[in-house]
């Protein structure tokens, strides 16, 4: 009989026991399970408060840093949202998973596989889901259930809000574009609770309610920043438009870097400054928007007295490019913005607690981490390490890479293009396109942290070059 199976099992695990032995004084405690509220926010950039970013107002985020650990260089494994959702809920790579872009699900490659959640079902948690966690078309997909996995989830809510009703009103800047990649963005009336974000703060506080005397896992899945950069009018009062500036050019243009290395738009979509900084503006709000619904959450951690026994996971799916390299947007590149995600933990019970770690992790890292932090076996074939060690100290010794992959698809077809790995250390990034037949590049962060100056070819760091190369795992692009 399995241990989860046996009568006993329920009463030891979730019942204070006390057992009186004959003859002592000692009494034996059983632990209480830890929960889990796992926050997802989608394409937010790592510019927050608590990232150093001296303009963003993310104070519920920032918060959270204090309390737990902050992960200064965490990454995500595909700098896309199905193929990095897919693969952090499986913990498995991309090229395990399958999974390149927004049309595959991971179980055609994967069908039996235990996602995160289902390892929680199976030790008796509540499971449940508000929002985004796994892939949704936004913002076509918002109300419904989009492309998520039915065996992850006992009970999940899809809430709609007037931000998915009101396309009409949009300012679009690039009207050729699909809305879900389109430089457009509405500063919209009503209350925060009647946006899409709002309504999936409310339905996960719900939850947290209906389920706080068991042990669960709660995920909460904010659409936002991801376009159209929709937000009420009080977070785009926060950011004066003088205030709003594009990155920092490059001192040259496009130097020595491969051409696979660009997406294939043209430099800021050939829009000028003035309109640049109007949806760079309306971005930020949303991410000061998407804080507030953070916040909730954590005000109602602490309403219902389980902020003590509950583990917090705050991340982003991947980065998004805001103009930097040149006039780049968005994501589906392995330049530091977009492949870099923001990561904040906080483990009730972590000795690293108000810490940073500066430590390479990945995204892939969460299942096996969570699964260790709860005392749950984690499943055979994860590729991920456990963070556990750098939550109790965050400047644990630690030798893993982060990797980061994409496919450049030329023409905008489904299957032909180029490969591209990227390997990031705590000082250097090294990419390759198609193993190097196109292209190589290095970069030097402690002198060069906006990936200027591409060091590949110089003969000074061949060795440089070989030691990274050997860094990635046989179960990269091929």
């Amino acid at each position: 009989m399995r241990l989860q199976r046996h009568p006993l099992y329920f009463l030891l695990r979730y019942i204070p026991v006390y057992i009186f032995l004959i003859g002592s004084a000692t009494w034996i405690t059983a632990a209480t399970p830890k929960n889990v509220l796992f926050v997802a926010s989608d394409d937010l950039t790592s510019r927050l408060g608590c990232y150093g970013d001296p303009l963003v107002q993310s104070p519920n985020i920032d918060r959270l840093a204090e309390k737990g650990v902050r992960f200064e260089r965490a990454y995500c494994q595909y700098p896309l949202c199905n193929p990095s959702r897919a693969s952090f809920m499986t913990g498995r790579r991309p090229m395990t998973t399958d999974v390149t872009e927004n049309k595959t699900h991971f179980r055609e490659a994967l069908p039996n596989v235990v996602t995160l959640p289902q390892l929680f079902q199976q030790h008796d948690y509540f499971v449940a889901r508000a929002g985004k966690i796994y892939h949704y078309g936004v913002p076509g997909g918002i109300g419904t259930s989009g492309f998520d996995d039915d065996p992850s989830w006992q009970q999940t809510a899809n809430p709609k809000g007037r931000d998915r009703l009101s396309h009409d009103l949009l300012i679009n800047y690039t009207p050729n574009m699909h809305l879900g990649i389109a430089l457009a963005y509405l500063e919209d009336g009503g209350e925060d609770t009647e946006q899409t974000d709002g309504m999936v703060a409310t339905e996960a506080i719900k939850l947290l309610e209906a389920n706080k005397d068991r042990p669960f896992f709660i995920a909460a899945g904010f659409f936002r920043p991801h376009v159209p950069s929709v937000a009420t009018k009080r977070y785009f009062d926060l950011y004066d438009f003088d205030d709003v500036q594009l990155p920092e050019k490059p001192p040259q243009e496009r130097p020595t870097i491969p051409e696979p290395s660009y997406d294939y738009w043209d430099p800021n979509y050939g829009l000028e400054s003035e309109k640049l900084r109007t949806f760079l503006r309306a971005y930020l709000a949303t991410i000061s928007f998407m804080d507030a619904q953070v916040g909730r959450l954590l005000d109602a951690l602490d309403r219902l007295d389980l902020a003590d026994n509950t583990i917090v996971v705050f991340l982003s799916d991947h980065g998004w490019l805001l103009g930097e390299h040149g006039g780049q947007w968005q994501k589906r590149s392995l330049f530091e913005e977009s492949a870099r995600v923001p990561l904040i933990i906080y483990d009730p019970s972590a000795k690293g607690n108000g810490s940073t770690s500066l430590r390479t992790v990945e995204l892939i890292d969460l299942f096996p981490t969570l699964a260790e932090l709860c005392g749950l076996p984690a499943p055979n074939g994860l590729e991920g390490a456990s963070l556990a060690p750098l939550l109790d100290d965050p400047a644990h010794p630690w030798t893993k890479p982060a990797i980061t992959e994409v496919v450049r698809r030329k023409d905008r077809t489904i299957k032909a293009g180029i490969n591209g790995r990227s390997v990031r250390t705590e000082r250097y990034r090294y990419t390759e396109w198609d193993y190097g037949d196109n292209g190589i590049e290095l970069y030097d962060h402690s002198t060069d942290p906006n990936e200027w100056f591409n060091l590949a070819t110089n003969p000074k760091y061949a060795q440089t070059v070989a030691r990274l190369k050997m860094l990635f795992p046989s179960n990269t692009v091929r």
